[in-house]
């Protein structure tokens, strides 16, 4: 089996803005990635009615991507899909009720990350059918620390 390696950070300071890729960057514990929308409360989903705690980092393996644009005949970037980590040879049944090292930083996968409508809305298309069942998943910072682009998963 192939190793697990972080392909690209993706980070976006405000709601609705363009992300962009970063190299390294510092995950914080209770916060998310240094940099980012939700980091800052700065999300679409920070709704006082929405869980706060599932918000700290998106993760897709790298898979989708390509997936997603078979399904929709597109081609779109990884930054479109506005999910954080993007990892190569992903395998959540390896991850599963398990904390997880990237770089430094320690995280536990908390629940998927289906595709919302407002995805839909933001890229005029269906993103609903283009990453059902392949839109990633959420997870928190267990310990804080920093990744860098190409750091393998340690599980």
């Amino acid at each position: 089996m192939q190793k697990m390696t972080l392909h690209a950070i993706i980070i976006g300071e405000k709601a609705k803005e363009a992300l962009h890729y970063v190299d390294s960057v510092q995950a914080i514990k209770g916060k998310g990635l240094e940099g980012d929308r939700y980091f800052y409360g700065q999300g679409t989903f920070n709704k006082p009615q929405l869980s706060q705690d599932v918000r700290e980092v998106s993760i897709l393996p790298y898979e989708s991507l390509a997936e997603c644009n078979s399904r929709l005949e597109s081609d779109l970037d990884f930054l479109d899909l506005r999910r954080n980590l993007i990892i190569k040879n992903f395998d959540a049944s390896l991850l599963e009720d398990k904390i997880f090292t990237i770089g430094t930083a320690k995280f536990r996968i908390v629940r998927t990350c289906p595709p919302c409508r407002y995805l839909s809305r933001l890229l005029d298309k269906d993103m609903m059918r283009g990453l059902k069942h392949i839109g990633g998943y959420r997870a928190v910072i267990e310990e804080s620390g920093i990744l860098t682009q190409n750091d393998i998963i340690k599980y």
